[in-house]
């Protein structure tokens, strides 16, 4: 089956340079360093490298514990960070800087994976959460490169589509060194699909600290914001700002002021289009315009300040939930105290949304309607609020140390390597 499966990724290859230019109409950055995408990643120094892979913009920053985790205890080691997405190399460039080495993934072709692992030489890779490769694994293992995919997790609908290529998958995870599985039950679909050495060490982002500066930031958006009553659209993906913008604007809370945060940053002037032809005041945060008694809508067109948005808001909804696209994850939410609603497809997250809303720190809505009436009565009830505030935080607390357990998985290998 992987003969096929190379077959398969031969004839896409073109399409894939095409969907590269289709991307940069609106975000240039797909049209730099496309030739890493072909292997050729920067030639890096002579001495041990340890690889990290984040597809894209969560990934990277549920990975900000185990990278600071890799470079204070293997500080001669050169870590080289590998990603899909333009946005989620430059949030690695944010969060990291100059202490770890940049580059795209290779795709998936046995020559071009050659080519990559000649270059830069890893002593070892790690992969996080969902990333299964069925060349880029096997040419590691015959390379004799220890693999190990971490912070796993694999929903039911996922493990199901995946079981109708068994003939590909189960030799692609039997070829890991090691797998650290965010739940229980993640590690019982893995194991199932091949995986062996599965622990569960839990979810990383739990292990997560705002950015430096996240409270002056957040202490500018509430003076921005004039002491209105913020709630907050967190994470929202395409359709589900309308559906906000339908059932909370006219909901006659005194200076209720929405904040829309969209997902993708590609989106940021769709939703400016979509609140302009419905008449909506809004400001966008790129603007630098202030919020005036007649503002409805605030655009957070920014990266990077989502922990600040919700230290600021009173209230957060969060996004990719309200329609059946699996959810964002609420735990940063949780950790700034900030009340989470969330919508009734969470199938990406579900054990800790299914957590939080155990201790108190979430509620669930099923549709835009019942999310405006929650939104109202935890407004008319801010001890409601306070309560949910504290739940989150114990939440968050609750669940942290899923890094050291990873690290203590990946440790034999790592000592190897000598420094």
């Amino acid at each position: 089956m992987r003969f096929l499966y190379t077959l398969l990724w031969w004839l896409a290859l073109p399409l894939m340079f095409l969907y590269l230019l289709w991307r940069s109409r609106k975000q240039p950055e797909y049209r730099r360093h496309w030739r890493e995408r072909l292997g050729w990643t920067p030639c890096l120094p002579d001495g041990p490298v340890i690889w990290l892979h984040a597809v894209s913009v969560g990934e990277t920053r549920a990975a900000a514990p185990l990278v600071r985790a890799l470079l204070a205890q293997h500080p001669d080691c050169t870590l080289l960070l590998s990603n899909t997405t333009p946005t989620g190399r430059a949030t690695a460039a944010e969060l990291f800087g100059a202490t770890v080495r940049l580059t795209y993934l290779p795709y998936d072709l046995p020559v071009l994976v050659d080519r990559f692992l000649a270059r830069s030489h890893p002593g070892i890779a790690i992969f996080l959460e969902t990333e299964i490769w069925p060349n880029l694994y096997h040419q590691c293992r015959r390379r004799g490169i220890p693999t190990f995919l971490v912070n796993a997790r694999l929903s039911e609908r996922s493990a199901r589509g995946y079981g109708r290529i068994d003939g590909l998958i189960h030799p692609t995870l039997g070829s890991l060194t090691g797998l650290a599985a965010q739940t229980e039950a993640d590690a019982r679909r893995l194991t199932e699909l091949g995986a062996r050495n599965v622990r569960v060490t839990g979810n990383m982002k739990f292990d997560i600290t705002a950015p430096d500066g996240t409270t002056e930031r957040a202490e500018d958006l509430r003076r921005l914001f004039a002491g209105r009553f913020v709630f907050l659209a967190a994470s929202t993906r395409e359709g589900e700002e309308a559906l906000i913008l339908d059932t909370c604007l006219e909901l006659g809370i005194p200076g209720l002021l929405l904040v829309i945060v969209p997902r993708h940053p590609q989106r940021f002037d769709q939703v400016a289009a979509l609140l302009t032809s419905r008449g909506v005041e809004f400001v966008r945060r790129s603007a630098g315009a202030p919020v005036t008694p007649q503002t409805e809508v605030f655009l957070g067109d920014s990266m990077g300040e989502m922990a600040a948005y919700y230290a600021a808001a009173e209230v957060a909804f969060i996004g990719g939930s309200l329609l059946p696209l699996g959810g964002q994850n609420l735990i940063e939410a949780a950790a700034a105290g900030c009340p989470v609603l969330i919508g009734p497809h969470t199938w990406n997250f579900l054990q800790a949304t299914e957590q939080a809303i155990e201790a108190g720190a979430a509620r669930r809505i099923e549709n835009a309607e019942e999310l405006a009436l929650a939104l109202k009565r935890l407004y008319q009830h801010p001890e409601q609020r306070s309560l949910m505030n504290e739940a989150g935080w114990h939440f968050s607390q609750a669940h942290q140390g899923a890094t050291l357990k990873v690290m203590n998985l990946l440790e034999p290998e790592l000592s190897r390597l000598h420094c």
